[in-house]
Protein backbone atom coordinates (compact mmCIF):
# COMPACT_ATOMS: atom_id res chain seq x y z
CA UNK A 1 0.00 0.00 0.00
CA UNK A 2 1.61 3.12 -0.77
CA UNK A 3 1.91 5.92 1.88
CA UNK A 4 0.27 9.10 1.69
CA UNK A 5 2.51 11.92 1.47
CA UNK A 6 1.93 15.40 3.24
CA UNK A 7 0.44 17.91 1.78
CA UNK A 8 3.33 20.72 0.20
CA UNK A 9 3.63 24.22 1.50
CA UNK A 10 1.79 27.02 0.42
CA UNK A 11 3.34 30.49 0.18
CA UNK A 12 0.92 31.72 2.75
CA UNK A 13 -2.03 30.59 4.78
CA UNK A 14 -4.36 32.88 6.55
CA UNK A 15 -5.65 31.40 10.42
CA UNK A 16 -8.87 33.46 11.06
CA UNK A 17 -10.68 33.18 14.14
CA UNK A 18 -11.41 33.98 17.35
CA UNK A 19 -10.74 29.93 19.01
CA UNK A 20 -6.75 30.62 20.81
CA UNK A 21 -6.92 27.49 20.93
CA UNK A 22 -7.42 26.17 17.52
CA UNK A 23 -4.90 29.09 16.17
CA UNK A 24 -2.42 27.96 18.72
CA UNK A 25 -2.57 24.25 17.22
CA UNK A 26 -2.84 25.79 13.77
CA UNK A 27 0.75 27.69 14.66
CA UNK A 28 2.30 24.57 16.67
CA UNK A 29 1.92 21.84 13.59
CA UNK A 30 3.22 24.61 11.13
CA UNK A 31 6.06 24.88 13.46
CA UNK A 32 6.82 21.11 14.51
CA UNK A 33 6.57 20.52 10.17
CA UNK A 34 9.19 23.56 9.34
CA UNK A 35 11.46 22.37 12.07
CA UNK A 36 12.19 19.01 10.43
CA UNK A 37 13.18 20.87 7.70
CA UNK A 38 16.22 23.11 9.75
CA UNK A 39 16.36 25.50 12.82
CA UNK A 40 13.85 27.55 13.12
CA UNK A 41 15.52 29.59 15.45
CA UNK A 42 17.65 31.28 12.85
CA UNK A 43 14.61 31.01 10.00
CA UNK A 44 11.54 32.69 11.84
CA UNK A 45 10.06 36.53 12.09
CA UNK A 46 7.05 37.53 14.05
CA UNK A 47 5.19 40.83 13.28
CA UNK A 48 2.31 42.51 14.79
CA UNK A 49 -0.57 44.17 12.38
CA UNK A 50 -0.92 46.89 14.35
CA UNK A 51 2.63 48.48 14.06
CA UNK A 52 4.34 46.19 11.55
CA UNK A 53 4.82 47.57 8.05
CA UNK A 54 4.54 45.98 5.07
CA UNK A 55 7.53 46.37 3.61
CA UNK A 56 9.15 45.08 6.63
CA UNK A 57 6.88 42.03 6.84
CA UNK A 58 7.82 41.39 2.89
CA UNK A 59 11.30 42.09 3.20
CA UNK A 60 11.51 38.98 6.09
CA UNK A 61 9.48 36.64 3.67
CA UNK A 62 12.12 37.24 1.02
CA UNK A 63 15.17 36.53 3.12
CA UNK A 64 16.66 33.75 2.27
CA UNK A 65 16.78 31.33 4.74
CA UNK A 66 20.16 29.59 6.61
CA UNK A 67 20.75 25.95 7.05
CA UNK A 68 17.21 25.23 6.65
CA UNK A 69 15.01 24.92 3.18
CA UNK A 70 12.03 27.12 4.30
CA UNK A 71 11.79 30.71 6.35
CA UNK A 72 8.59 31.03 8.73
CA UNK A 73 6.82 34.51 8.84
CA UNK A 74 4.13 35.38 11.61
CA UNK A 75 1.80 38.27 11.35
CA UNK A 76 -0.22 38.48 14.51
CA UNK A 77 -3.41 40.52 14.42
CA UNK A 78 -3.14 40.95 10.77
CA UNK A 79 -6.64 42.87 10.86
CA UNK A 80 -5.03 45.68 12.18
CA UNK A 81 -2.68 46.22 9.48
CA UNK A 82 -3.35 49.93 7.48
CA UNK A 83 -4.34 49.88 4.21
CA UNK A 84 -0.88 50.45 2.55
CA UNK A 85 0.81 47.41 4.84
CA UNK A 86 -1.94 45.21 3.62
CA UNK A 87 -1.32 46.12 -0.05
CA UNK A 88 2.32 45.42 0.18
CA UNK A 89 1.79 42.07 1.32
CA UNK A 90 -1.09 41.85 -1.62
CA UNK A 91 1.83 42.87 -4.20
CA UNK A 92 4.20 40.34 -2.57
CA UNK A 93 2.04 37.32 -2.56
CA UNK A 94 1.83 37.74 -6.11
CA UNK A 95 4.61 36.59 -6.57
CA UNK A 96 5.79 34.96 -3.25
CA UNK A 97 9.09 33.22 -2.38
CA UNK A 98 9.36 29.41 -2.45
CA UNK A 99 11.43 29.37 0.52
CA UNK A 100 8.97 31.12 2.90
CA UNK A 101 5.87 30.52 4.82
CA UNK A 102 3.78 33.28 5.83
CA UNK A 103 0.96 33.07 8.50
CA UNK A 104 -1.56 35.66 8.41
CA UNK A 105 -2.96 35.42 11.61
CA UNK A 106 -6.28 37.48 12.34
CA UNK A 107 -9.80 36.98 14.30
CA UNK A 108 -11.39 38.91 11.46
CA UNK A 109 -10.55 39.13 7.84
CA UNK A 110 -13.47 39.64 5.45
CA UNK A 111 -13.74 38.15 2.56
CA UNK A 112 -13.92 40.36 0.42
CA UNK A 113 -10.23 42.12 1.38
CA UNK A 114 -7.71 41.90 -1.40
CA UNK A 115 -5.52 40.34 1.30
CA UNK A 116 -7.90 37.73 1.96
CA UNK A 117 -8.52 36.75 -1.74
CA UNK A 118 -4.57 36.77 -2.43
CA UNK A 119 -3.99 34.10 0.23
CA UNK A 120 -7.26 32.18 -1.14
CA UNK A 121 -5.88 32.17 -4.41
CA UNK A 122 -2.78 30.33 -3.58
CA UNK A 123 -4.80 27.27 -3.05
CA UNK A 124 -8.31 25.19 -1.24
CA UNK A 125 -6.26 25.01 2.08
CA UNK A 126 -4.55 28.77 2.31
CA UNK A 127 -7.36 29.99 4.40
CA UNK A 128 -7.73 27.66 7.79
CA UNK A 129 -11.04 28.48 9.93
CA UNK A 130 -10.42 29.14 13.59
CA UNK A 131 -13.66 30.21 14.35
CA UNK A 132 -14.35 29.41 17.77
CA UNK A 133 -18.14 26.87 18.27
CA UNK A 134 -21.40 28.80 18.57
CA UNK A 135 -22.39 29.43 22.37
CA UNK A 136 -24.92 26.49 21.74
CA UNK A 137 -22.09 23.78 20.33
CA UNK A 138 -19.20 24.95 23.01
CA UNK A 139 -20.75 22.98 25.75
CA UNK A 140 -20.16 19.71 23.43
CA UNK A 141 -17.19 20.98 22.20
CA UNK A 142 -15.95 21.06 25.39
CA UNK A 143 -16.89 17.32 25.72
CA UNK A 144 -15.07 16.89 22.77
CA UNK A 145 -11.80 18.13 23.88
CA UNK A 146 -12.06 16.17 27.04
CA UNK A 147 -10.29 12.89 25.67
CA UNK A 148 -7.51 14.59 24.80
CA UNK A 149 -6.42 14.66 28.09
CA UNK A 150 -7.64 10.93 28.76
CA UNK A 151 -11.05 11.96 30.74
CA UNK A 152 -14.30 12.22 30.16
CA UNK A 153 -16.89 15.15 30.84
CA UNK A 154 -21.13 14.55 31.58
CA UNK A 155 -22.84 17.23 30.12
CA UNK A 156 -23.78 19.21 32.85
CA UNK A 157 -19.67 19.21 33.53
CA UNK A 158 -19.16 20.86 29.99
CA UNK A 159 -21.79 22.95 30.45
CA UNK A 160 -20.61 24.04 34.40
CA UNK A 161 -16.85 24.66 32.66
CA UNK A 162 -18.29 26.67 29.91
CA UNK A 163 -20.50 28.92 32.82
CA UNK A 164 -17.59 29.23 35.24
CA UNK A 165 -14.90 30.02 32.21
CA UNK A 166 -16.51 32.01 29.78
CA UNK A 167 -15.94 30.93 25.93
CA UNK A 168 -12.43 31.21 26.34
CA UNK A 169 -11.24 27.72 24.77
CA UNK A 170 -7.41 28.01 26.30
CA UNK A 171 -8.84 28.73 29.79
CA UNK A 172 -11.20 25.42 29.43
CA UNK A 173 -7.91 23.55 28.10
CA UNK A 174 -5.97 24.59 30.94
CA UNK A 175 -8.56 23.49 33.61
CA UNK A 176 -9.02 19.97 31.40
CA UNK A 177 -5.22 19.51 31.79
CA UNK A 178 -5.77 20.02 36.04
CA UNK A 179 -8.68 18.42 35.80
CA UNK A 180 -7.25 14.80 34.35
CA UNK A 181 -4.54 15.39 36.87
CA UNK A 182 -7.33 15.04 39.70
CA UNK A 183 -7.67 11.23 39.37
CA UNK A 184 -11.15 10.65 39.79
CA UNK A 185 -10.81 7.11 37.67
CA UNK A 186 -12.95 5.95 34.37
CA UNK A 187 -16.07 7.62 35.61
CA UNK A 188 -17.17 10.63 33.77
CA UNK A 189 -16.33 14.04 35.59
CA UNK A 190 -19.48 15.35 36.91
CA UNK A 191 -20.65 18.79 37.24
CA UNK A 192 -20.55 18.69 40.98
CA UNK A 193 -16.52 17.92 40.91
CA UNK A 194 -15.77 20.60 38.26
CA UNK A 195 -17.75 23.31 40.33
CA UNK A 196 -16.06 21.94 43.54
CA UNK A 197 -12.62 22.08 41.34
CA UNK A 198 -12.71 24.86 39.37
CA UNK A 199 -12.36 29.04 40.03
CA UNK A 200 -15.07 30.99 38.49
CA UNK A 201 -13.70 33.79 36.59
CA UNK A 202 -15.98 34.90 34.07
CA UNK A 203 -18.39 37.40 34.14
CA UNK A 204 -21.42 37.04 32.40
CA UNK A 205 -22.50 38.56 29.32
CA UNK A 206 -25.26 40.54 28.76
CA UNK A 207 -26.75 38.62 25.90
CA UNK A 208 -26.75 35.66 28.53
CA UNK A 209 -29.19 38.11 30.97
CA UNK A 210 -31.82 38.72 28.01
CA UNK A 211 -31.72 34.33 27.39
CA UNK A 212 -32.50 34.17 30.91
CA UNK A 213 -35.04 36.85 30.81
CA UNK A 214 -36.68 35.25 27.54
CA UNK A 215 -36.48 32.05 28.69
CA UNK A 216 -38.40 33.18 31.65
CA UNK A 217 -35.81 31.78 34.43
CA UNK A 218 -35.70 33.50 37.28
CA UNK A 219 -33.32 31.14 39.04
CA UNK A 220 -30.78 31.71 36.48
CA UNK A 221 -30.95 35.39 35.84
CA UNK A 222 -30.21 35.78 39.02
CA UNK A 223 -27.45 33.69 39.00
CA UNK A 224 -26.03 35.65 36.06
CA UNK A 225 -26.88 39.23 37.12
CA UNK A 226 -24.41 38.42 40.24
CA UNK A 227 -21.96 37.95 37.81
CA UNK A 228 -22.48 41.55 35.99
CA UNK A 229 -20.00 43.81 37.78
CA UNK A 230 -19.47 46.02 35.46
CA UNK A 231 -22.67 46.18 32.83
CA UNK A 232 -25.06 49.15 33.82
CA UNK A 233 -28.56 48.91 34.77
CA UNK A 234 -29.62 51.58 31.68
CA UNK A 235 -28.00 49.10 29.72
CA UNK A 236 -29.69 46.19 30.31
CA UNK A 237 -32.64 47.15 30.54
CA UNK A 238 -32.66 48.71 27.31
CA UNK A 239 -31.52 45.18 26.25
CA UNK A 240 -33.95 43.49 27.91
CA UNK A 241 -36.80 45.92 26.20
CA UNK A 242 -35.48 45.55 22.70
CA UNK A 243 -35.73 40.95 23.57
CA UNK A 244 -39.20 41.91 24.70
CA UNK A 245 -40.17 43.96 22.00
CA UNK A 246 -38.83 40.67 19.68
CA UNK A 247 -40.74 38.38 22.02
CA UNK A 248 -43.85 40.53 20.86
CA UNK A 249 -43.48 40.66 17.09
CA UNK A 250 -42.67 36.94 17.19
CA UNK A 251 -45.62 36.26 18.86
CA UNK A 252 -47.95 38.70 16.82
CA UNK A 253 -46.55 36.62 13.62
CA UNK A 254 -47.29 33.33 15.47
CA UNK A 255 -50.66 34.00 16.54
CA UNK A 256 -51.62 35.47 13.14
CA UNK A 257 -50.28 31.80 11.51
CA UNK A 258 -47.21 32.78 10.26
CA UNK A 259 -44.54 30.29 9.54
CA UNK A 260 -40.81 30.49 10.97
CA UNK A 261 -39.48 32.13 7.94
CA UNK A 262 -41.93 35.26 8.53
CA UNK A 263 -40.67 35.36 12.26
CA UNK A 264 -37.11 35.62 10.64
CA UNK A 265 -37.86 37.85 8.19
CA UNK A 266 -39.59 40.13 10.40
CA UNK A 267 -36.97 40.11 13.13
CA UNK A 268 -34.11 40.04 10.36
CA UNK A 269 -32.51 36.99 12.11
CA UNK A 270 -31.26 33.68 10.68
CA UNK A 271 -33.53 30.61 10.67
CA UNK A 272 -31.68 29.07 13.72
CA UNK A 273 -32.73 31.45 15.82
CA UNK A 274 -36.50 31.06 15.40
CA UNK A 275 -36.64 27.98 17.14
CA UNK A 276 -35.52 29.61 20.83
CA UNK A 277 -37.52 32.79 20.09
CA UNK A 278 -40.71 31.10 18.94
CA UNK A 279 -40.28 28.80 22.12
CA UNK A 280 -39.77 31.94 24.48
CA UNK A 281 -42.76 33.42 23.06
CA UNK A 282 -45.26 30.57 24.04
CA UNK A 283 -44.12 31.41 27.69
CA UNK A 284 -45.58 34.54 27.49
CA UNK A 285 -49.13 35.66 27.10
CA UNK A 286 -49.25 38.98 25.03
CA UNK A 287 -50.36 40.87 27.34
CA UNK A 288 -47.91 39.80 30.10
CA UNK A 289 -45.33 41.14 27.81
CA UNK A 290 -47.02 44.75 27.01
CA UNK A 291 -47.07 44.91 30.53
CA UNK A 292 -43.40 44.87 30.69
CA UNK A 293 -42.93 47.19 28.26
CA UNK A 294 -45.12 49.73 29.93
CA UNK A 295 -43.43 48.91 33.71
CA UNK A 296 -39.84 49.60 32.09
CA UNK A 297 -40.92 52.82 31.49
CA UNK A 298 -41.88 53.24 34.88
CA UNK A 299 -38.38 51.65 35.52
CA UNK A 300 -36.21 53.97 33.46
CA UNK A 301 -38.27 57.17 35.13
CA UNK A 302 -37.17 55.78 38.88
CA UNK A 303 -33.56 55.02 37.74
CA UNK A 304 -33.38 58.77 37.09
CA UNK A 305 -34.88 60.25 39.53
CA UNK A 306 -33.58 59.23 42.37
CA UNK A 307 -34.35 55.31 43.06
CA UNK A 308 -31.09 53.11 43.34
CA UNK A 309 -30.48 52.14 39.65
CA UNK A 310 -29.30 48.38 39.91
CA UNK A 311 -32.34 48.00 42.46
CA UNK A 312 -34.93 49.17 40.30
CA UNK A 313 -33.68 47.02 37.43
CA UNK A 314 -34.12 43.73 39.49
CA UNK A 315 -37.11 44.46 41.06
CA UNK A 316 -38.75 44.76 37.76
CA UNK A 317 -36.83 41.99 35.89
CA UNK A 318 -38.08 39.63 38.54
CA UNK A 319 -41.65 40.78 38.10
CA UNK A 320 -41.43 40.48 34.46
CA UNK A 321 -40.18 36.54 35.06
CA UNK A 322 -43.00 36.15 37.24
CA UNK A 323 -45.77 37.56 35.78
Amino acid sequence: MARTTEQALLAAYAVIGDDALKKEAVLKRMRIRLEKLGDLSFNSDTFDGESATGEEIASACQTMPFASEKRLVIVNGAEKLKKADSEALVSYLSAPSETTVLLIIAEKLAKTTRLYKAVSALGGSAVIDCSRPKKRDLAAHVRNMAPAHGITLTDGAAAALVDLLGEDTVRIDNELQKLSLSGSGKAAISEEEVRRAVMREAEAKPWDLTDALAARDLRRALSVRRRMPSATPYSLLGMCVSRIRELICAKAVMEAGGSKAQIASELKVPDWKVRDIEANARRYRACELRAALASALICDRDMKSGADPDAAFDAWMVSVIQG
